[in-house]
Protein backbone atom coordinates (compact mmCIF):
# COMPACT_ATOMS: atom_id res chain seq x y z
CA UNK A 1 0.00 0.00 0.00
CA UNK A 2 0.98 3.62 -0.77
CA UNK A 3 2.91 5.01 1.98
CA UNK A 4 1.17 8.23 1.67
CA UNK A 5 -2.48 6.00 2.43
CA UNK A 6 -0.48 6.15 6.04
CA UNK A 7 -0.58 9.98 6.26
CA UNK A 8 -4.13 11.94 7.76
CA UNK A 9 -4.11 15.71 6.02
CA UNK A 10 -6.23 17.19 8.83
CA UNK A 11 -4.62 14.81 11.89
CA UNK A 12 -0.80 14.49 10.81
CA UNK A 13 -0.12 11.13 12.42
CA UNK A 14 3.84 11.95 12.46
CA UNK A 15 2.70 14.83 15.43
CA UNK A 16 -0.53 13.10 17.16
CA UNK A 17 1.62 10.97 19.40
CA UNK A 18 4.97 12.98 19.72
CA UNK A 19 7.20 11.84 22.43
CA UNK A 20 6.48 13.94 24.95
CA UNK A 21 3.08 13.31 24.46
CA UNK A 22 3.12 9.78 23.94
CA UNK A 23 3.79 8.18 27.51
CA UNK A 24 1.29 6.26 30.14
CA UNK A 25 -0.58 7.98 31.90
CA UNK A 26 0.41 10.13 35.22
CA UNK A 27 -1.25 11.50 38.27
CA UNK A 28 -1.14 14.79 37.92
CA UNK A 29 -1.48 17.17 40.91
CA UNK A 30 -3.99 19.50 38.69
CA UNK A 31 -7.44 18.24 39.81
CA UNK A 32 -9.22 18.80 36.41
CA UNK A 33 -12.71 18.87 35.80
CA UNK A 34 -14.07 16.83 32.93
CA UNK A 35 -16.45 18.63 30.68
CA UNK A 36 -17.24 16.59 27.43
CA UNK A 37 -19.19 18.48 24.93
CA UNK A 38 -22.25 15.90 23.85
CA UNK A 39 -22.37 14.73 20.67
CA UNK A 40 -19.51 16.83 19.20
CA UNK A 41 -20.23 17.62 15.50
CA UNK A 42 -17.04 16.05 13.55
CA UNK A 43 -17.00 19.52 11.41
CA UNK A 44 -14.79 20.51 14.38
CA UNK A 45 -12.04 18.89 12.89
CA UNK A 46 -11.59 21.84 10.50
CA UNK A 47 -11.85 24.92 12.45
CA UNK A 48 -9.22 26.79 12.09
CA UNK A 49 -5.52 25.91 12.97
CA UNK A 50 -3.66 27.15 16.24
CA UNK A 51 -0.44 29.38 14.77
CA UNK A 52 2.75 27.73 17.47
CA UNK A 53 5.05 30.94 16.86
CA UNK A 54 1.82 33.45 17.38
CA UNK A 55 0.93 31.47 20.68
CA UNK A 56 4.61 31.39 22.08
CA UNK A 57 4.71 34.82 21.56
CA UNK A 58 1.62 35.69 22.89
CA UNK A 59 2.59 33.73 25.76
CA UNK A 60 5.74 35.55 26.46
CA UNK A 61 4.13 38.99 26.21
CA UNK A 62 2.12 37.78 29.10
CA UNK A 63 -1.08 36.88 27.53
CA UNK A 64 -3.97 36.25 29.79
CA UNK A 65 -4.41 32.75 28.61
CA UNK A 66 -1.48 31.33 30.62
CA UNK A 67 -3.10 32.76 33.35
CA UNK A 68 -6.40 30.69 33.06
CA UNK A 69 -7.02 27.90 35.57
CA UNK A 70 -6.65 23.99 34.26
CA UNK A 71 -9.76 22.98 34.42
CA UNK A 72 -11.15 26.19 32.24
CA UNK A 73 -8.33 25.07 29.88
CA UNK A 74 -9.59 21.84 29.34
CA UNK A 75 -12.95 22.75 28.57
CA UNK A 76 -11.21 24.84 25.59
CA UNK A 77 -9.21 22.39 24.21
CA UNK A 78 -11.96 19.83 23.85
CA UNK A 79 -13.72 22.69 21.42
CA UNK A 80 -10.57 22.19 19.14
CA UNK A 81 -8.89 20.05 16.45
CA UNK A 82 -6.48 17.58 16.74
CA UNK A 83 -3.49 19.12 15.25
CA UNK A 84 -4.48 22.84 17.12
CA UNK A 85 -4.27 20.55 20.86
CA UNK A 86 -0.87 19.82 19.33
CA UNK A 87 0.26 23.21 18.63
CA UNK A 88 -0.97 24.40 22.30
CA UNK A 89 1.11 21.24 23.69
CA UNK A 90 4.56 22.84 22.11
CA UNK A 91 4.34 26.60 23.38
CA UNK A 92 5.25 25.72 26.73
CA UNK A 93 5.95 22.60 29.46
CA UNK A 94 2.85 23.99 31.46
CA UNK A 95 0.74 23.21 28.25
CA UNK A 96 2.45 20.32 27.44
CA UNK A 97 1.80 19.07 31.04
CA UNK A 98 -1.43 19.71 30.50
CA UNK A 99 -2.27 18.25 26.86
CA UNK A 100 -0.66 14.98 27.65
CA UNK A 101 -2.77 14.29 30.19
CA UNK A 102 -5.12 11.26 30.23
CA UNK A 103 -8.08 12.41 31.41
CA UNK A 104 -7.99 14.97 28.27
CA UNK A 105 -7.33 12.43 25.46
CA UNK A 106 -10.64 10.03 26.99
CA UNK A 107 -12.64 12.68 27.08
CA UNK A 108 -11.48 13.68 23.29
CA UNK A 109 -12.28 10.18 22.56
CA UNK A 110 -15.41 10.96 23.55
CA UNK A 111 -15.83 13.62 21.39
CA UNK A 112 -14.54 12.31 18.21
CA UNK A 113 -15.96 8.44 18.95
CA UNK A 114 -18.58 8.68 21.21
CA UNK A 115 -19.52 7.62 24.74
CA UNK A 116 -20.62 4.74 23.97
CA UNK A 117 -18.04 3.57 22.09
CA UNK A 118 -15.52 4.40 24.48
CA UNK A 119 -17.72 2.94 28.02
CA UNK A 120 -17.50 -0.06 25.52
CA UNK A 121 -14.26 -0.55 25.51
CA UNK A 122 -13.43 0.26 28.89
CA UNK A 123 -15.68 -2.39 29.89
CA UNK A 124 -13.80 -5.03 27.72
CA UNK A 125 -11.14 -4.50 29.87
CA UNK A 126 -12.97 -4.31 33.35
CA UNK A 127 -11.70 -6.93 35.83
CA UNK A 128 -8.98 -8.08 32.96
CA UNK A 129 -5.86 -7.86 35.50
CA UNK A 130 -3.39 -9.23 32.75
CA UNK A 131 -4.49 -6.80 29.97
CA UNK A 132 -4.83 -3.10 31.03
CA UNK A 133 -6.07 -0.43 28.20
CA UNK A 134 -3.30 1.51 26.69
CA UNK A 135 -3.53 5.21 27.42
CA UNK A 136 -6.36 7.31 25.56
CA UNK A 137 -3.46 9.46 23.19
CA UNK A 138 -2.08 6.27 22.14
CA UNK A 139 -5.24 4.40 21.20
CA UNK A 140 -6.02 7.55 19.64
CA UNK A 141 -3.43 6.88 17.41
CA UNK A 142 -3.42 3.56 16.65
CA UNK A 143 -7.08 3.91 15.78
CA UNK A 144 -6.11 6.93 13.32
CA UNK A 145 -3.53 4.52 11.76
CA UNK A 146 -5.56 1.63 11.36
CA UNK A 147 -4.24 -0.31 8.44
CA UNK A 148 -5.52 -4.14 8.96
CA UNK A 149 -8.52 -6.34 10.33
CA UNK A 150 -9.02 -9.62 11.05
CA UNK A 151 -11.87 -11.85 10.54
CA UNK A 152 -13.19 -15.38 12.94
CA UNK A 153 -15.57 -17.27 11.06
CA UNK A 154 -18.34 -17.46 13.78
CA UNK A 155 -20.88 -20.18 12.30
CA UNK A 156 -20.43 -24.10 11.92
CA UNK A 157 -22.54 -26.44 10.42
CA UNK A 158 -23.67 -28.50 13.87
CA UNK A 159 -26.61 -31.47 13.94
CA UNK A 160 -27.82 -29.76 17.59
CA UNK A 161 -28.35 -26.41 16.15
CA UNK A 162 -30.86 -24.96 14.59
CA UNK A 163 -29.38 -21.86 11.96
CA UNK A 164 -30.78 -19.33 9.72
CA UNK A 165 -31.19 -20.65 6.24
CA UNK A 166 -28.77 -18.69 3.58
CA UNK A 167 -30.01 -15.48 2.50
CA UNK A 168 -29.31 -12.16 0.90
CA UNK A 169 -30.84 -8.33 1.38
CA UNK A 170 -32.11 -9.06 4.88
CA UNK A 171 -31.47 -6.92 7.80
CA UNK A 172 -29.18 -7.58 10.14
CA UNK A 173 -28.68 -5.31 13.27
CA UNK A 174 -26.95 -5.09 16.83
CA UNK A 175 -29.50 -3.69 19.37
CA UNK A 176 -29.78 -4.66 23.48
CA UNK A 177 -26.47 -6.61 23.52
CA UNK A 178 -28.05 -8.74 20.46
CA UNK A 179 -27.94 -9.69 16.87
CA UNK A 180 -31.34 -9.55 15.43
CA UNK A 181 -31.89 -11.27 11.80
CA UNK A 182 -34.96 -10.25 9.50
CA UNK A 183 -36.25 -11.65 6.39
CA UNK A 184 -34.52 -11.49 3.15
CA UNK A 185 -34.24 -13.74 -0.45
CA UNK A 186 -33.44 -16.85 -1.14
CA UNK A 187 -32.95 -20.04 -3.49
CA UNK A 188 -36.04 -19.74 -6.34
CA UNK A 189 -36.55 -16.02 -5.73
CA UNK A 190 -38.34 -16.60 -2.60
CA UNK A 191 -38.81 -14.44 0.26
CA UNK A 192 -38.41 -14.73 4.00
CA UNK A 193 -40.44 -13.95 6.77
CA UNK A 194 -38.38 -15.16 9.97
CA UNK A 195 -36.74 -13.15 12.52
CA UNK A 196 -33.57 -14.82 14.43
CA UNK A 197 -31.37 -13.44 17.01
CA UNK A 198 -28.29 -14.45 18.68
CA UNK A 199 -27.05 -13.04 22.27
CA UNK A 200 -23.25 -11.79 22.19
CA UNK A 201 -22.91 -9.27 25.35
CA UNK A 202 -19.76 -8.69 26.02
CA UNK A 203 -17.86 -11.46 24.34
CA UNK A 204 -17.45 -10.61 20.80
CA UNK A 205 -15.89 -13.79 19.51
CA UNK A 206 -18.11 -16.45 21.35
CA UNK A 207 -19.79 -19.18 18.85
CA UNK A 208 -23.28 -17.44 18.92
CA UNK A 209 -26.38 -19.50 19.48
CA UNK A 210 -29.37 -18.32 17.04
CA UNK A 211 -32.91 -18.29 18.27
CA UNK A 212 -35.91 -18.23 15.96
CA UNK A 213 -38.22 -15.50 17.69
CA UNK A 214 -40.97 -14.58 15.04
CA UNK A 215 -42.32 -16.13 11.85
CA UNK A 216 -44.80 -14.26 9.49
CA UNK A 217 -44.64 -10.42 11.29
CA UNK A 218 -43.58 -8.26 9.53
CA UNK A 219 -44.64 -10.28 6.22
CA UNK A 220 -42.13 -12.01 3.96
CA UNK A 221 -39.84 -8.99 2.42
CA UNK A 222 -36.24 -8.90 1.06
CA UNK A 223 -34.40 -5.30 0.06
CA UNK A 224 -35.83 -3.48 3.35
CA UNK A 225 -33.88 -1.73 5.61
CA UNK A 226 -33.98 -1.45 9.31
CA UNK A 227 -31.95 0.56 11.66
CA UNK A 228 -31.77 1.16 15.63
CA UNK A 229 -32.77 4.02 16.98
CA UNK A 230 -32.40 4.23 20.63
CA UNK A 231 -32.81 0.87 22.05
CA UNK A 232 -35.61 -0.32 18.87
CA UNK A 233 -35.26 -1.71 15.64
CA UNK A 234 -37.43 0.59 12.57
CA UNK A 235 -37.88 -1.56 9.75
CA UNK A 236 -39.20 0.20 6.37
CA UNK A 237 -40.13 -1.20 3.08
CA UNK A 238 -38.98 -4.23 0.86
CA UNK A 239 -40.50 -6.82 -2.09
CA UNK A 240 -41.89 -9.57 -1.81
CA UNK A 241 -41.81 -12.59 -3.98
CA UNK A 242 -44.70 -11.41 -5.66
CA UNK A 243 -43.21 -8.72 -6.82
CA UNK A 244 -44.80 -6.62 -4.24
CA UNK A 245 -43.48 -3.29 -3.01
CA UNK A 246 -43.94 -2.23 0.26
CA UNK A 247 -43.81 1.64 2.38
CA UNK A 248 -45.05 0.14 5.68
CA UNK A 249 -42.88 0.84 8.65
CA UNK A 250 -42.34 -1.37 11.80
CA UNK A 251 -41.00 -1.16 14.83
CA UNK A 252 -39.12 -3.89 16.93
CA UNK A 253 -38.32 -3.87 20.70
CA UNK A 254 -35.55 -6.80 21.98
CA UNK A 255 -35.24 -7.25 25.37
CA UNK A 256 -32.94 -10.23 27.19
CA UNK A 257 -33.35 -12.49 30.04
CA UNK A 258 -31.06 -14.38 31.55
CA UNK A 259 -33.43 -17.28 32.44
CA UNK A 260 -35.89 -16.70 29.36
CA UNK A 261 -33.32 -15.58 26.36
CA UNK A 262 -34.72 -13.24 24.07
CA UNK A 263 -37.90 -11.85 23.22
CA UNK A 264 -38.65 -9.03 20.27
CA UNK A 265 -42.11 -7.54 19.72
CA UNK A 266 -42.81 -6.10 16.05
CA UNK A 267 -45.56 -3.65 15.92
CA UNK A 268 -46.45 -1.61 13.02
CA UNK A 269 -46.37 1.81 13.06
CA UNK A 270 -48.53 4.65 12.52
CA UNK A 271 -47.60 6.76 10.27
CA UNK A 272 -50.80 8.94 9.16
CA UNK A 273 -52.01 9.18 5.46
CA UNK A 274 -48.24 10.47 4.26
CA UNK A 275 -45.49 7.56 3.07
CA UNK A 276 -42.74 7.45 0.85
CA UNK A 277 -44.24 5.56 -2.61
CA UNK A 278 -43.45 1.71 -1.94
CA UNK A 279 -40.08 0.19 -3.00
CA UNK A 280 -36.86 -1.70 -1.80
CA UNK A 281 -33.31 -2.29 -2.27
CA UNK A 282 -32.98 1.80 -1.08
CA UNK A 283 -30.92 2.57 1.95
CA UNK A 284 -31.46 4.11 5.08
CA UNK A 285 -30.08 5.27 8.84
CA UNK A 286 -30.88 6.89 11.76
CA UNK A 287 -30.00 10.50 12.36
CA UNK A 288 -30.72 12.85 14.72
CA UNK A 289 -32.76 11.95 17.96
CA UNK A 290 -35.50 9.75 16.77
CA UNK A 291 -35.34 10.25 12.85
CA UNK A 292 -34.46 7.85 9.87
CA UNK A 293 -33.70 8.82 6.40
CA UNK A 294 -34.14 6.76 3.40
CA UNK A 295 -33.13 7.60 -0.21
CA UNK A 296 -33.92 5.91 -3.51
CA UNK A 297 -34.57 2.46 -4.15
CA UNK A 298 -36.62 0.36 -6.38
CA UNK A 299 -40.61 1.60 -6.85
CA UNK A 300 -42.91 0.34 -8.97
CA UNK A 301 -42.37 -1.49 -12.32
CA UNK A 302 -39.19 -1.75 -11.16
CA UNK A 303 -38.37 2.38 -11.82
CA UNK A 304 -35.22 3.06 -9.77
CA UNK A 305 -36.03 6.21 -7.61
CA UNK A 306 -33.92 9.45 -6.19
CA UNK A 307 -36.20 10.82 -3.63
CA UNK A 308 -35.11 11.25 0.04
CA UNK A 309 -37.47 10.77 2.84
CA UNK A 310 -37.30 11.36 6.37
CA UNK A 311 -39.45 9.55 9.51
CA UNK A 312 -39.82 11.46 12.62
CA UNK A 313 -40.69 9.19 15.24
CA UNK A 314 -42.65 10.31 18.59
CA UNK A 315 -40.98 10.40 21.88
CA UNK A 316 -42.56 7.58 22.80
CA UNK A 317 -42.46 5.79 19.99
CA UNK A 318 -46.22 5.05 18.99
CA UNK A 319 -46.51 7.30 15.73
CA UNK A 320 -44.63 8.82 13.11
CA UNK A 321 -44.56 11.14 10.71
CA UNK A 322 -42.99 10.91 6.84
CA UNK A 323 -41.93 14.07 5.00
CA UNK A 324 -39.67 14.34 1.87
CA UNK A 325 -36.61 16.20 1.67
CA UNK A 326 -36.07 18.11 -1.24
CA UNK A 327 -32.59 19.23 -2.37
CA UNK A 328 -30.70 20.51 -5.35
CA UNK A 329 -28.26 19.04 -6.64
CA UNK A 330 -29.11 15.64 -4.82
CA UNK A 331 -27.84 12.44 -5.69
CA UNK A 332 -29.16 10.97 -8.55
CA UNK A 333 -31.85 7.60 -8.51
CA UNK A 334 -30.09 4.45 -7.56
CA UNK A 335 -30.66 1.13 -5.60
CA UNK A 336 -28.30 -1.11 -3.71
CA UNK A 337 -26.31 1.48 -2.25
CA UNK A 338 -25.13 2.24 1.20
CA UNK A 339 -26.36 5.61 3.55
CA UNK A 340 -24.31 5.84 6.57
CA UNK A 341 -24.83 8.20 9.64
CA UNK A 342 -21.94 9.49 10.76
CA UNK A 343 -22.64 12.54 13.12
CA UNK A 344 -25.59 14.12 14.80
CA UNK A 345 -27.20 15.47 11.90
CA UNK A 346 -25.06 14.05 8.83
CA UNK A 347 -25.02 11.08 6.96
CA UNK A 348 -23.07 9.69 3.90
CA UNK A 349 -24.32 8.28 0.64
CA UNK A 350 -22.00 5.64 -1.16
CA UNK A 351 -22.31 3.68 -4.59
CA UNK A 352 -25.24 1.77 -6.04
CA UNK A 353 -26.64 1.07 -9.43
CA UNK A 354 -28.00 4.19 -11.31
CA UNK A 355 -30.97 4.31 -13.82
CA UNK A 356 -28.25 3.29 -16.80
CA UNK A 357 -27.85 -0.33 -14.64
CA UNK A 358 -24.21 1.11 -14.27
CA UNK A 359 -22.51 1.04 -10.88
CA UNK A 360 -21.76 4.03 -9.22
CA UNK A 361 -18.73 5.41 -6.95
CA UNK A 362 -19.72 8.71 -5.98
CA UNK A 363 -20.32 9.66 -2.66
CA UNK A 364 -22.95 12.59 -1.11
CA UNK A 365 -23.18 14.14 2.11
CA UNK A 366 -26.43 14.78 3.52
CA UNK A 367 -26.45 17.37 6.32
CA UNK A 368 -29.39 17.68 8.04
CA UNK A 369 -29.05 21.03 10.47
CA UNK A 370 -32.68 22.72 12.37
CA UNK A 371 -34.49 23.88 9.52
CA UNK A 372 -31.93 23.17 6.56
CA UNK A 373 -31.42 20.17 5.01
CA UNK A 374 -28.85 19.81 1.81
CA UNK A 375 -27.37 16.87 0.06
CA UNK A 376 -23.66 18.00 -1.14
CA UNK A 377 -21.01 15.81 -3.65
CA UNK A 378 -17.94 14.77 -2.46
CA UNK A 379 -15.78 15.27 -5.75
CA UNK A 380 -12.78 12.34 -6.21
CA UNK A 381 -10.80 10.86 -8.64
CA UNK A 382 -10.51 7.28 -8.98
CA UNK A 383 -6.87 7.41 -10.31
CA UNK A 384 -5.83 9.36 -7.27
CA UNK A 385 -6.30 6.29 -5.21
CA UNK A 386 -3.77 3.07 -4.99
CA UNK A 387 -6.10 0.18 -5.83
CA UNK A 388 -9.11 2.69 -6.83
CA UNK A 389 -10.46 1.47 -9.86
CA UNK A 390 -12.24 -1.36 -7.54
CA UNK A 391 -14.31 0.88 -5.81
CA UNK A 392 -17.57 1.25 -7.54
CA UNK A 393 -19.53 -1.06 -6.32
CA UNK A 394 -23.41 -2.28 -5.30
CA UNK A 395 -24.91 -4.32 -2.65
CA UNK A 396 -21.90 -3.41 -0.63
CA UNK A 397 -21.95 -2.96 3.14
CA UNK A 398 -20.90 0.30 4.80
CA UNK A 399 -20.95 0.18 8.78
CA UNK A 400 -19.56 3.83 11.15
CA UNK A 401 -16.73 2.28 13.18
CA UNK A 402 -14.84 2.94 15.78
CA UNK A 403 -12.52 6.18 15.12
CA UNK A 404 -15.52 8.30 13.10
CA UNK A 405 -14.66 6.36 9.57
CA UNK A 406 -16.27 4.23 7.48
CA UNK A 407 -15.68 0.55 7.17
CA UNK A 408 -16.71 -0.91 3.65
CA UNK A 409 -16.87 -4.37 2.48
CA UNK A 410 -18.05 -6.70 -0.55
CA UNK A 411 -20.36 -5.72 -3.52
CA UNK A 412 -19.88 -6.60 -6.66
CA UNK A 413 -18.71 -4.12 -9.88
CA UNK A 414 -20.87 -3.70 -13.18
CA UNK A 415 -19.86 -7.38 -14.62
CA UNK A 416 -21.04 -8.96 -11.18
CA UNK A 417 -17.92 -9.84 -10.44
CA UNK A 418 -18.40 -10.02 -5.80
CA UNK A 419 -15.38 -8.82 -3.85
CA UNK A 420 -14.20 -10.00 -0.45
CA UNK A 421 -12.03 -6.47 -0.01
CA UNK A 422 -12.43 -3.80 3.23
CA UNK A 423 -12.16 0.18 2.64
CA UNK A 424 -11.94 2.50 4.98
CA UNK A 425 -13.58 6.45 4.24
CA UNK A 426 -12.18 8.49 6.85
CA UNK A 427 -14.49 10.90 7.46
CA UNK A 428 -12.09 13.57 9.11
CA UNK A 429 -9.74 13.63 5.88
CA UNK A 430 -12.65 15.10 3.76
CA UNK A 431 -13.27 18.42 6.54
CA UNK A 432 -16.85 18.30 5.62
CA UNK A 433 -17.18 22.07 6.74
CA UNK A 434 -14.92 23.36 4.21
CA UNK A 435 -16.80 20.86 1.03
CA UNK A 436 -18.23 22.78 -1.37
CA UNK A 437 -19.68 21.60 -4.62
CA UNK A 438 -16.46 21.53 -6.66
CA UNK A 439 -13.72 19.49 -7.61
CA UNK A 440 -10.98 18.67 -4.62
CA UNK A 441 -7.75 19.32 -6.37
CA UNK A 442 -5.26 18.17 -3.64
CA UNK A 443 -4.24 15.09 -4.75
CA UNK A 444 -2.33 14.13 -0.46
CA UNK A 445 -6.48 14.64 0.55
CA UNK A 446 -7.86 12.35 -1.85
CA UNK A 447 -5.09 9.70 -1.23
CA UNK A 448 -5.85 9.94 2.34
CA UNK A 449 -9.89 10.05 2.29
CA UNK A 450 -9.76 5.96 1.04
CA UNK A 451 -7.70 3.44 2.22
CA UNK A 452 -7.74 -0.19 1.63
CA UNK A 453 -7.24 -2.85 4.56
CA UNK A 454 -5.18 -5.87 4.91
CA UNK A 455 -7.43 -8.78 6.09
CA UNK A 456 -5.30 -11.33 8.16
CA UNK A 457 -7.11 -14.44 9.88
CA UNK A 458 -9.80 -16.48 8.25
CA UNK A 459 -10.51 -15.42 4.39
CA UNK A 460 -14.43 -15.08 4.07
CA UNK A 461 -16.20 -16.01 0.45
CA UNK A 462 -16.71 -12.88 -2.07
CA UNK A 463 -20.04 -11.39 -1.48
CA UNK A 464 -22.57 -8.72 -2.23
CA UNK A 465 -25.83 -7.63 -0.84
CA UNK A 466 -25.05 -9.23 2.79
CA UNK A 467 -25.65 -7.26 5.66
CA UNK A 468 -23.30 -5.56 8.31
CA UNK A 469 -23.13 -4.63 12.09
CA UNK A 470 -20.69 -3.64 14.88
CA UNK A 471 -21.12 -3.62 17.68
CA UNK A 472 -21.21 -1.04 20.87
CA UNK A 473 -17.19 -0.53 20.72
CA UNK A 474 -17.73 0.35 17.23
CA UNK A 475 -14.16 -2.31 17.01
CA UNK A 476 -16.06 -5.85 15.91
CA UNK A 477 -18.13 -6.03 12.80
CA UNK A 478 -20.42 -8.97 12.47
CA UNK A 479 -21.30 -9.83 8.66
CA UNK A 480 -23.96 -12.39 7.81
CA UNK A 481 -25.24 -14.04 4.36
CA UNK A 482 -25.30 -12.49 1.06
CA UNK A 483 -24.84 -13.70 -2.62
CA UNK A 484 -21.30 -15.62 -3.24
CA UNK A 485 -19.87 -17.42 -6.62
CA UNK A 486 -21.55 -20.80 -7.40
CA UNK A 487 -19.62 -23.18 -9.04
CA UNK A 488 -20.64 -21.95 -13.12
CA UNK A 489 -19.63 -18.68 -14.04
CA UNK A 490 -20.69 -15.83 -11.55
CA UNK A 491 -22.60 -13.98 -14.35
CA UNK A 492 -24.95 -16.61 -15.09
CA UNK A 493 -27.39 -16.73 -12.77
CA UNK A 494 -27.17 -20.44 -11.91
CA UNK A 495 -23.85 -19.68 -10.90
CA UNK A 496 -25.03 -17.33 -8.13
CA UNK A 497 -25.74 -18.84 -4.81
CA UNK A 498 -27.11 -17.51 -0.96
CA UNK A 499 -25.19 -18.04 1.53
CA UNK A 500 -25.35 -18.88 5.20
CA UNK A 501 -22.08 -17.51 6.94
CA UNK A 502 -21.75 -15.52 9.92
CA UNK A 503 -18.17 -14.20 10.45
CA UNK A 504 -16.78 -11.45 12.75
CA UNK A 505 -14.24 -8.51 11.63
CA UNK A 506 -12.17 -7.16 13.94
CA UNK A 507 -9.84 -3.99 13.44
CA UNK A 508 -6.50 -4.62 14.19
CA UNK A 509 -5.56 -2.75 17.40
CA UNK A 510 -2.57 -3.32 20.00
CA UNK A 511 -4.14 -2.75 23.36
Amino acid sequence: MNNSNKTRPIVELSTLCPPHLDSSPTNHSHKIQTIVPTKQKLTTFSMAETSTTASTSNFNNGSPISNLAPDHLFTILLLLPIESILSFAMTCKKFRYLASSNTLWESICRRDWGTTAVDALQSSFHGDEDHQLLPWIRLYKQVSQLDSVCCYKLSEPDLDLVLPSPRASHSLNFVSGCLVLFGGGCEGGRHLDDTWAAYIGNNSRRMLKWQKIHSGVPSGRFGHTCVVIENYLVLFGGINDRGDRHCDTWVGQVAFHENLGISLSWRLLDVGSIAPPPRGAHAACCISNRKMVIHGGIGLNGVRLGDTWVVELSENLCFGTWYEIVSHPSPPARSGHSLTCIGETQTILFGGRGLGYEVLNDIWLLNMSEGYSKWIQIFYELQNIPAGVSLPRVGHSATFILGGQLLIHGGEDSQRHRKDDFWVLDISAMSLERVQPARLSSKRLLANMWRKLKAKGYKPKSRSFHRACVDNSGRYLYVYGGMVDGLLQPAEAAGLRFDGELFLVELMLQL
